[in-house]
Order: structure tokens, then C-alpha cells, then sequence
């Protein structure tokens, strides 16, 4: 039964912030005061994140605060927000009687018939009321209820005109008289109770439980002023009051806390909080989010509500707004990422493409080197063949010059014993 709780925590949290845009002047707020209620409107994260976690509730524009001041973000419903607005006014709008038979039976439930108008504004969601029912709703039946003092001054309250002379069916015997209608028995108004799995009572606790049960049914909308407020009988009135209250709720449920605030309107004693402990087959107490809620365990099997109130589509199309737009941005998101998955591909195959090209450059380039390569080594080739030739050749002229050198000193050494043998002649003829 937690995960009731569980599963409304999210809605509950975006209804809350919806609300609170809706009742500014022209239903739009900027964005940094919305973040400064943070703290009061129990949001656990930035207004930005909340805005990208919950996606189609509200559109982001630029406007001035004042005249003359720089533009800032402001908030204001989306269009399809719009259309749910529209959408849960119709439908409150087509179930008004039912809204009026809720409000005239929880006040039959009380001592006078008449309860404190801030108490009803402080339940006007559990049981699917307008948000301004005491303006919209209450005035078109004067003939049934009446205000006394003005909303919003101390004290207010709301009344019944003329109470009927006929008490009405409680949802327990309203079963009861079905049931009779299709078994032939006289109906036998009795509560259905269910205890959690695995729970075994002891053997004291269960004879009690049968004791308690077989007690005839009293009615919550019968004056209880007579009854012992220690008596089984006013404790029987009391579960049956709380049934038929939980009963008119759309979620069939309420937190503890509230219900406090009606004790002395439905003479509840001042433990009555114990009721919810000592009858676990027929209430579920709830201890999620550090508040105590009592749900009424039939109208629940596990996490699904299968005691369902007109009013609760009114939940269930606001979560499929919700639904419808985490489901856009997941299809955003993957549109975003399949066109950089694309964009990836393309930038891959224009770099296979210019490696290809520099590749075929490259292969250019290496037979070029290659080539030139193949030249140079050809062409040291034929300078190493040349070389030895080149050497003979030179050997060769320097042989002959050695040669030439050789003829020419014999002819000067030749030429100088002529010199000296004529000058030896010419030394002898003048001696002579």
C-alpha cells in the first residue's frame, strides 16, 4: 500500500507548482520568484531542473518585470497544460451533483450540520471541490446550503438550509441494499475487512475483532449527542464516520493530521488516531513522507485504485500529460542523438575519404622516391663503373707525363755536356 503513496509523490509535486503559477496575476510568474518558494512549496530541486524533468507543463518567454528593467525569464502554462485546465473544468462541471452531494453529506456528518468554511477550503482537493467552490459552487444552491459570515473572515461557516427528514445511505449499506437485491436476504450492513498479508491476531485480539464486528452497523449520518463517547457503539460510529468520509474522497484517501482538524465537528475522540491501529482490516496507515495518511483498504487491491470516483480521471489525465511529455523529450533526445550519430558517420567517411587521398598521395610521393631512388642508384652505379676508368686514364697520362718528364731531363742533361764539353774547348783554345 506504499506504493500508493509512492506514485503520487510526483504528480502531487508538479499539481502543487501548477497551482501556484495559476493563482498569479495573469496566470504567469518570472522565474526567479517561483525559485524563491522553493522552501515553501517543498521542491527538493532548482525550478530549472523541475522544468526539464517534467517537460510540457510550462513554456519559457522574456518579458520585463517592470517598465525600463531588463527582460527575465517568466512562466506560464503550456498549450497543452491549457487544454487539461479546460478539460478538468468540464469534468467538474458534468459531476456537479455528485460535488454537491459530497458537500451535503459531509455536512449531515457533523453536530449542527454546519463546519467551518477554512476547514472545506483545507479538503476542497480530497474531495475534487473547485478551488473556489464557496463562490462558484455554494451561491447556485441556496436552497441547500448557506453561508454564514464572509469566507476568509473568522468566524465562517457553512450550513445546511434544511436538513432531510430522511437520512441518506452510507456507502456501506448502499452495498449492503445491492447486495440484498441480488441474494433475496434482508441487507446486513457490515465492514469488509481485509487484513495485510502474512498478519496473523492473537487469539484475544481476534475474539474481540469478531465481538466488535457482529455489533449492529450504526450509521454516521444519525445524531450521535446520545451515545457514550467510551462505548463499542460510539467507537463503532466513529470507524463508520471515517469510512464514509474516506469514502467521499477521490483517492480514498486523507492524511491523519487533516482528519484531526474535524474531531469536534464528528465528535471524534481525542485517540481517535489509535482507531486506524486497532482496525488494520479495514484502514492502512501510511507513514510515507513523514506524514501519517489513512487509506481505506478496500477500495485498493495493492497499488491500484479499483474504488474509483468520477473525479479521478481528472489524476489520471494529468499523469498522462506528464507521460506524453517525457515521452517527446526521450523522442527529442534521440532525435538529437541520431543526428550526431549521423553527423559522426558522415564526419568519418569524409575523413576515410581524405585518407584515401592522402594515402594515394603518399604512394605518389614513395614511387617518385622510389624513383628518384632507382636514378641516383643507377647513376652511382655508372659513376662507380666510371671510376676505374677514370683512374686507369689518369694512371695513363701520368705515366706518360712521367715519361715526358723522363725525355725531357735526358735532353737537358744532353744539352749540358754539349755546354760543358764547348766550353772545355773554348777553355783549351785560349790556353792555347
Amino acid at each position: 500500500m506504499d506504493d500508493v503513496m509512492d506514485n503520487d509523490k510526483r504528480w502531487k509535486l508538479c499539481i502543487k507548482v501548477v497551482r501556484e503559477v495559476l493563482k498569479e496575476p495573469g496566470q504567469v510568474i518570472p522565474l526567479r520568484y517561483l525559485e524563491k518558494r522553493r522552501e515553501r512549496l517543498r521542491l527538493p530541486v532548482k525550478v530549472v531542473t523541475f522544468l526539464k524533468k517534467n517537460p510540457g507543463l510550462f513554456d519559457i518567454y522574456m518579458d520585463r518585470i517592470k517598465p525600463k528593467t531588463q527582460p527575465v525569464k517568466f512562466l506560464r502554462a503550456s498549450d497543452r497544460l491549457a487544454c487539461f485546465l479546460e478539460e478538468e473544468k468540464k469534468i467538474k462541471e458534468d459531476n456537479e451533483f455528485l460535488l454537491v452531494d459530497k458537500l451535503k453529506r459531509i455536512l449531515m456528518m457533523s453536530n449542527d450540520k454546519r463546519i467551518s468554511a477554512d476547514k472545506l477550503l483545507h479538503v476542497k482537493r480530497d474531495f475534487g471541490f473547485p478551488d473556489d467552490f464557496m463562490s462558484s459552487l455554494v451561491p447556485r444552491y441556496t436552497n441547500l446550503f448557506r453561508v454564514v459570515g464572509t469566507p476568509g473572515d473568522d468566524p465562517s461557516y457553512l450550513e445546511l438550509v434544511s436538513p432531510d427528514a430522511t437520512v441518506p445511505l452510507s456507502s456501506i449499506e448502499r452495498r449492503a441494499h445491492e447486495e440484498s437485491l441480488k441474494n433475496g436476504r434482508p441487507p446486513n450492513p457490515a465492514f469488509v475487512v481485509r487484513l495485510p498479508p502474512g498478519m496473523m491476531l492473537k487469539k484475544e485480539m481476534m475474539e474481540w475483532t469478531r465481538n466488535w464486528m457482529e455489533r449492529p452497523y450504526v450509521s454516521p449520518y444519525l445524531d450521535a449527542s446520545q451515545l457514550d463517547p467510551a462505548s463499542a457503539e460510539m467507537e463503532k460510529r466513529t470507524v463508520a464516520v471515517i469510512h464514509e468520509v474516506l469514502s467521499l474522497c477521490v483517492l480514498k484517501r486523507m492524511a491523519v493530521p487533516i482528519l484531526g482538524k474535524f474531531c469536534d465537528d464528528f465528535r471524534f475522540p481525542n485517540a481517535f488516531p489509535k482507531i486506524f491501529t486497532r482496525h488494520p482490516g479495514i484502514f492502512y496507515l501510511s507513514l510515507k513522507g513523514g506524514v501519517k495518511t489513512a487509506i481505506l483498504r478496500e477500495a485498493y487491491d495493492n497499488a491500484e485504485l479499483i474504488d474509483r470516483d468520477p473525479l479521478v480521471i481528472i489524476k489520471e489525465k494529468f499523469c498522462q500529460l506528464l507521460k506524453e511529455g517525457h515521452e517527446e523529450q526521450i523522442k527529442k533526445e534521440q532525435m538529437r542523438r541520431a543526428a550526431i550519430l549521423q553527423e559522426m558517420q558522415l564526419a568519418a567517411i569524409r575523413n576515410r575519404d581524405v585518407d584515401i587521398v592522402i594515402k594515394k598521395e603518399n604512394v605518389t610521393s614513395d614511387s617518385n622516391a622510389r624513383d628518384e631512388c632507382s636514378s641516383a642508384e643507377e647513376g652511382f652505379e655508372e659513376q662507380v663503373e666510371e671510376e676505374p676508368m677514370k683512374k686507369t686514364a689518369m694512371l695513363k697520362e701520368m705515366h706518360l707525363a712521367a715519361t715526358g718528364n723522363r725525355d725531357t731531363d735526358t735532353i737537358i742533361r744532353y744539352d749540358n755536356d754539349i755546354d760543358d764539353n764547348n766550353a772545355m774547348d773554348e777553355s783549351s783554345s785560349a790556353e792555347e
